[in-house]
């Protein structure tokens, strides 16, 4: 198995963290787009990284970003739990898929990747860019190491696992956050 670095950062402005997960997110799924890639050991860390990432920004960043900033609403916030849940859908039927080297995986990552894509790009318009104008350096400082500890948390407690991520996507399910298609 290839180990692969997803970072461990323990401090810094929350949203050049927040970035650069994005760019890392990129990088990965690049990778699960190469059939000469370890896909099993780039699925297995992108799952790790993924939901520590978007735990972390639902437990500690997005209630505090809503409070400080006036142009991030409840409505932002509660689209990026639902685009996190649908994100979350999308790599447990990746997860779940015994082989990396069929149509059906291809297809999967595909879907994976179109979603985690239209994610970012609006977390960084509608949530990011606010922050950016609204929150000042210490408070975005503070998030920073709070959102760096849960991350990490959570990367040491395998959240990434098919069992957790079963867990996570029926639990937003049950919370209406997934359409019924």
């Amino acid at each position: 198995m290839t180990a692969i670095d997803v970072g461990r950062p323990v401090e810094g402005d929350i949203l050049d963290l927040i970035l650069d997960d994005h760019r890392l997110f990129e990088v990965m799924l690049r990778q699960l787009r190469d059939a000469t890639a370890d896909r099993d050991a780039v699925r297995r860390a992108f799952a790790d990284v993924l939901i520590a990432h978007g735990e972390a920004e639902e437990e500690v960043v997005y209630p505090k970003l809503r409070r400080k900033a006036e142009d991030i609403g409840e409505h932002e916030v509660h689209h990026g739990h639902e685009e996190h849940a649908e994100g979350n859908e999308a790599l447990l039927q990746v997860m779940e898929l015994k082989g990396t080297d069929t149509e059906s995986f291809d297809e999967a990552v595909e879907k994976l990747s179109n979603l985690v894509a239209h994610h970012l790009a609006e977390e960084e318009l509608s949530i990011i860019n606010p922050a950016r104008a609204e929150v000042g350096p210490r408070v975005r400082s503070d998030l920073g190491k709070q959102w760096a500890a849960r991350r990490n948390e959570l990367l040491d407690a395998n959240c990434g696992s098919l069992e957790n991520l079963r867990r996570i996507v029926k639990q937003a399910d049950r919370e209406g956050l997934l359409d019924d298609d």
